[in-house]
């Protein structure tokens, strides 16, 4: 059989396509980065513990990338599929784990690309994309701690952890459910339970300063994920119909974790959101041609290679057709075209930079992203007003009726936003 023969070939040239072709449609596409891309590099432009959304994780990645490439798209979609392809690696190499013939790793990951998942969203980097690559590591490495003796795998594991939880607090559906099958596993091998505290205690180290943020911020970012959640539901028949509606968005219950989830949605009435569960059909691959492998007749394996090209090229086909041909997009803003204009007002008025950008993450964080300055994104001064002076040279977004009222400097509007630009003359 000619895959057979070519197997790690086929794998390799499947990871470049899927790279080459999810850089390359994104790139000549769209006019602007996606919303989250761009809200994610608003937040690394003045990196913290903890931002009102999200941990910090994402924003940490994506403003490393900023250092290195700067204000190129091209790059950012480079790091979605980076991160989607260091994925695939580790499900192949925990397919290796389970299946004698590697034909089964293969299809294990090719049948990933029929899940949008893993190809039609994947260009808008965020935290959900971010988690990709930490949650199947962190699978693999859990199980090869749990088979081994060797400490190493358990102080990976725990790092992982950290930095899952430090992305999204989902998470903590895995790591519940990766609890549970360690404490079943102790019951034959007690022996691993000083190593399970060691990776416990790099785990709560690495997150400790994003707790202590937590506590100085009024747990802002959980607040807003309980909010997100719907935890403070009282109609009790959303206590059925949210759980019933995550089950058929879903399609099924494919591993412990969605059992888990259910159970947390049923209980407390909260809504499971699609994208908190993309990250979570990593493994189902493995998992169904698993239980199938013994009826699968890998002679037609062919058939399926076929159905699978279809399918891998029909879905950036697709991305390119809507982008191309729908112009109300948030990919069609010009931000590069506002940051110009705003850029020359403002040299046309002040003799300093542009330091400072305060407004949503949208439309002050395409600012920040654009302008050469690379100003810093704050989503409200607050009680910060002291800290700032001219010399920094502030601009402000929002609603152009209440800011052109308020505005000490020079205001302008480029519709539907204002802009109100304060520096030194």
């Amino acid at each position: 059989m000619i895959i057979k023969k070519n197997i790690h070939k086929v794998f390799y040239l499947f990871l470049f396509l899927h790279l080459f072709l999810w850089i390359l449609i994104p790139t000549l596409s769209n006019v602007n980065l996606p919303l989250d891309t761009i809200e994610a590099l608003a937040w690394g432009s003045n990196l913290d513990w903890g931002f009102n959304k999200h941990p910090p994780f994402s924003a940490f990645i994506i403003n490393i990338f900023y250092i290195i490439f700067g204000s190129k798209d091209w790059a950012y979609y480079l790091l979605s599929q980076t991160c989607v392809i260091i994925s695939f690696i580790f499900v192949w190499k925990l397919a290796e784990e389970f299946f004698s013939n590697k034909i089964y790793s293969l299809l294990s990951l090719l049948i990933l690309e029929t899940i949008v998942f893993f190809n039609y969203t994947t260009p808008e980097f965020n935290v959900y994309v971010c988690q990709l690559p930490i949650k199947a590591a962190t699978v693999y490495y859990f199980w090869k701690s749990i088979n081994n003796k060797d400490l190493s795998y358990w102080i990976i594991t725990g790092i992982l952890c950290a930095l899952g939880v430090l992305t999204h607090y989902s998470y903590i559906f895995l790591i519940t459910s990766l609890l549970i099958f360690f404490v079943f596993f102790i019951k034959k091998n007690n022996k691993q339970i000083k190593n399970f505290f060691i990776s416990f205690s790099i785990f709560l180290l690495i997150l400790s300063p994003h707790l202590i943020w937590l506590a100085d911020n009024n747990f802002q970012t959980i607040n807003y994920a309980l909010n997100r959640a719907g935890f403070e539901e009282k109609d009790i028949i959303n206590h059925f119909i949210n759980p019933i509606k995550f089950i058929l968005k879903q399609t099924a219950m494919l591993s412990l974790f969605f059992l888990i989830v259910f159970l947390v949605s049923f209980l407390s009435g909260a809504k499971v959101r699609t994208m908190w569960m993309s990250t979570f059909y990593l493994f189902f691959g493995v998992l169904f041609f698993y239980f199938l492998r013994d009826i699968i007749n890998l002679k037609k394996v062919k058939n399926f290679l076929f159905i699978f090209i279809f399918l891998f090229l029909l879905s950036p086909i697709t991305y390119l057709y809507i982008s191309i041909s729908n112009d109300f997009k948030r990919t069609d803003y010009p931000g590069k075209e506002i940051a110009i204009l705003v850029q020359d007002k403002w040299d046309n008025n002040f003799v300093n930079e542009i330091k400072i950008v305060i407004g949503d993450e949208w439309s002050a964080g395409n600012l920040s992203y654009h302008l050469n300055s690379r100003p810093i994104w704050i989503n409200d001064l607050k009680n910060k007003t002291s800290n700032i002076t001219e010399d920094q040279g502030v601009i402000y977004t929002g609603n152009p009726k209440i800011l052109k009222k308020i505005c000490p400097g020079v205001f302008g509007t480029i519709k539907p936003v204002g802009y109100c630009m304060i520096g030194k003359r």
